[in-house]
Formats: structure tokens, C-alpha cells, sequence
């Protein structure tokens, strides 16, 4: 039998190691902007709960405490005007990118021959290393109710969008909704970036007017690591259907995967403190702003992101050309060909570094 790394392609982070050697050689340091990384503080509300539960000799639950599915259950009312959703309806997960990565296996997708998982064709990389782990047909779409059904087992939606930052409105969402629950087809909606919209209010699939009020065939994906600064947590969750969820938690009690106590109750304090949120969207609003006037200032066109940590960035030439030149900027990017060969004359701008290096930035783009 070949080793399962033979179904997946090449880690796309490993191509950028000589471009980050050569943006490192830079005598006043490197300006890494390729990874969306956080590197502000985590909030103290969070350490002060991530302390108080640091004696927590046994093992969790893989549902996780009543505390916390208090907290998701509630925090999805509040900020996605989700409705009638109760302990079944949510599920923690160990970061979301496990989530992503393992989801078709989990849900027994490619056992049969002819299931295909779609994803947008600018895309997280994770989606096609889902469905190739699971033995499913990766399927890359432009419109996602132009994919043929047949054999369409899982569709991911993910806005706003990584790299592009891109938001589908309301009525996209809603339509799309309405085509996979007629082709029968489950929706998982990868909403991590949600609290991060700059010049469009993105919505969730779990509100009303998309999903109808109904759960049935949808899920939404949600992370802590870019809104809370948890990245090195590992805390997510999802939320939708319950059949769906009850299906998964089976399966994850016996691969054992469940989120640490201390992280579980650290969660509970990051969903019900909106302040350090708001504060955080300060910073990287001003970030935002700085990298966005400077790219544009030195010859780049932004299309798109109008929402997430990113600057979707052209100067309609091959990315790798533009990344060979940042790096000897000592400015490091992602190229954009790293999410799909749509995005070869592309980078994705993360606005995660410190100010000092964003100002660094700014000064050697516009040098």
C-alpha cells in the first residue's frame, strides 16, 4: 500500500523557506507578512481563566463542559443571530484546521467510490488535503451551484474568505444553502475570520435569513485564534446540525479528541468578553490601513479584502516574481499560487506582524 503522504501535494510552506532565508539576510531584520499569525497579547481575562483551571488532573470530555457549550450556544445567539440551538447543536474541536483536515474521514466521505468534496478555487490548501486523506475526489469550484451533485458529498463555503478576504452576501449564502439541502448535499461554512469584517458585515450560515431557522444539513466552522489571539490554544468549535454534530462526536471519543480543560474554560472567558475583541480590531484596523496605502502607493492593486487578516495584492505579474523581490526587501509574503492556480499572479499580505515591523514595512515599500 503507498504511504498516505502520496495522496497529498508538496506543503506549500516548505517552497517559501529560501525566499524567508533571503528576507532574513536583510540588515534591519525580516518583516514576515506571510503567515496569519497573532502576535499581540493574549487577553488577561483569558490567562487569568486559563490559570484558575491549570489543576485539572482527569481527562475532559470530548463535548466538552456544560460551561462551554453554555458559552458557544450563547456567543452564537449574540453575534450570529443564530436561533434555537441548544447543547446538541455544538461541538469544540482541537483547532479548526484538525476540523478541516479530517472532516471527510470523520464523516465516512470517500469510503464510496465517486464521493467528491468541493471547496472554493481560491482556497485554504486543507480543504483538498481533507478530501484526498479521505480517498474523496477533490472538486475546486468558481460558483458552488454550478458543481454537478452527483456523487457531492461535503461543500465547503468559507467567508470571509482566506486569502481573499472576499464576503458572500446574504442572499449568495442563502441560495446556496437552499441548492445543497435540495441536492442533499452538507454544508460546512469555515467562518473564522467572521468577526473581521473592514468594509462588509460578513454573515453566518446559522443566521435566519440564510439557513431559514432550520439547522438541517448545515454546519459553521468557528476559531478562536484570530479574534482572541489563541492561536497556540487550539480552541474551536462548530455549530448546526445535531445529527450531523452527534455523528462526529461519536467518532471523536474514540480517536480521543478532546480540547484541554484549561482551554475549554479559557474558551468560556474569550466568548463572553467582547472587549479585547473590539480592542484587537483596532490594532489591526490601523495595520490594515498602513500596509494597504503603502502597497498601493508602490504599484500593487487590492481586490477584495474587504474582510480577515489579509491584503489580497497584484501587480499582474507572477507571484513568485513579487515575492523574490519583497524577500530582497527583506518583506516576506505568501504567493498566492500557495491557494489555487487562480491566485498565480497574486500574494496574500497578512496585517499580523507588531506595529514596529508593519511600520518597517511600510517605510521599505515606499523607500
Amino acid at each position: 500500500m503507498p504511504p498516505l503522504s502520496s495522496r497529498l501535494p508538496v506543503f506549500p510552506w516548505d517552497r517559501l523557506e529560501p525566499y524567508k532565508k533571503t528576507a532574513a539576510e536583510h540588515p534591519d531584520g525580516i518583516v514576515d507578512l506571510s503567515v496569519g499569525t497573532p502576535v499581540d497579547p493574549v487577553p488577561e481575562v483569558v490567562r487569568e481563566a486559563l490559570a484558575a483551571a491549570a489543576d485539572s488532573p482527569g481527562y475532559p470530555t470530548v463535548w466538552g463542559t456544560a460551561e462551554l457549550r453554555d458559552a458557544i450556544v450563547g456567543w452564537c445567539e449574540r453575534r450570529l443571530g443564530a436561533r434555537g440551538l441548544a447543547h446538541t447543536h455544538v461541538l469544540p474541536v482541537v483547532g479548526s484546521k484538525e476540523l478541516v483536515a479530517w472532516l471527510a474521514i470523520q464523516l465516512g466521505i470517500g469510503a464510496a467510490a465517486g464521493d467528491k468534496v468541493a471547496y472554493p478555487r481560491l482556497a485554504y490548501p486543507t480543504y483538498e488535503v481533507g478530501a484526498r486523506l479521505a480517498g474523496a475526489e477533490p472538486v475546486a469550484y468558481d460558483e458552488p451551484r454550478e458543481v454537478d451533485p452527483e456523487g457531492l458529498r461535503l461543500l465547503w463555503l468559507n467567508s470571509p474568505s482566506n486569502p481573499t478576504g472576499r464576503v458572500l452576501p446574504k442572499e449568495e449564502l442563502r441560495d446556496t444553502v437552499a441548492w445543497a439541502r435540495e441536492h442533499g448535499v452538507l454544508v460546512f461554512s469555515d467562518e473564522c475570520y467572521l468577526e473581521l469584517g473592514w468594509e462588509a458585515e460578513p454573515v453566518s450560515v446559522l443566521h435566519p435569513d440564510v439557513c431559514g431557522g432550520s439547522h438541517e444539513g448545515v454546519v459553521a466552522v468557528h476559531s478562536l485564534s484570530k479574534r482572541s489571539n489563541l492561536a497556540g490554544y487550539r480552541a474551536a468549535f462548530l455549530a448546526g446540525d445535531e445529527a450531523i454534530l452527534e455523528e462526529l462526536l461519536r467518532v471523536r471519543k474514540h480517536g480521543g479528541m478532546m480540547v484541554p480543560a484549561p482551554v475549554q474554560a479559557a474558551t468560556v472567558a474569550a466568548l463572553g468578553d467582547d472587549a479585547h475583541v473590539a480592542e484587537q480590531r483596532e490594532r489591526y484596523a490601523a495595520r490594515r490601513s498602513a500596509l494597504r496605502t503603502a502597497l498601493e502607493a508602490s504599484g500593487f492593486r487590492i481586490e477584495h479584502s474587504e474582510a480577515s487578516l489579509y491584503l489580497w495584492a497584484t501587480r499582474d505579474e507572477p507571484c513568485w516574481d513579487t515575492v523574490g523581490e519583497l524577500a530582497r526587501r527583506g518583506v516576506l509574503v505568501a504567493p498566492g499560487d500557495f491557494y489555487g492556480p487562480a491566485g498565480e499572479r497574486f500574494v496574500r499580505v497578512a496585517f499580523t506582524a507588531t506595529d514596529e515591523r508593519v511600520g518597517e514595512a511600510v517605510r521599505r515599500l515606499t523607500a
